[in-house]
């Protein structure tokens, strides 16, 4: 016996979970490693955040532009948001090997997703860093 969940049930969630709340993407500084398993809340991880300064500032970025979408193809629901920069001023932002999101409007501040950048980035100064595509999926495929 195998259950599932609607595709529309998850757009719903997606929905409700989103909408209207303050969606921060915030960058992490060199070594973090992401632990799906342990890391569950913005006070798990904000020890390892970035430095403020050379136009980074804690706590991130708010994500705009946000689009929800159901995708009856490949059962799933699609959140995204637009493209995010920080432009470096006065020095180097970063090492930094990755971007954290979160939901800055729960009491507990819930992590949403990581983003690996595949190895350290930085942003020279003068230069703007970009994050772009920036998606989370809810899937309704069990295996």
């Amino acid at each position: 016996m195998t259950t599932q969940a609607s595709n529309h049930m998850a757009y719903l969630l997606a929905h409700a979970f989103f909408t209207g709340d303050t969606i921060k993407i915030a960058l992490m500084d060199t070594g973090f490693e992401f632990d799906k398993d342990a890391h569950a809340e913005w006070a798990d991880v904000s020890g390892s955040e970035l430095g403020s300064g050379n136009g980074y500032t804690t706590g991130g970025n708010t994500l705009s532009g946000i689009a929800i979408s159901e995708d009856d193809t490949n059962d799933r629901a699609q959140v995204s948001w637009s493209n995010t920069t920080w432009t470096a001023d006065g020095g180097n932002i970063g090492p930094t090997p990755g971007a954290i999101i979160y939901n800055d409007s729960d009491d507990n501040d819930p992590i949403i997703g990581y983003i690996d950048f595949g190895g350290e980035q930085t942003q020279a100064d003068g230069g703007t860093a970009t994050i772009s595509n920036i998606k989370f999926r809810i899937s309704t495929v069990v295996s």
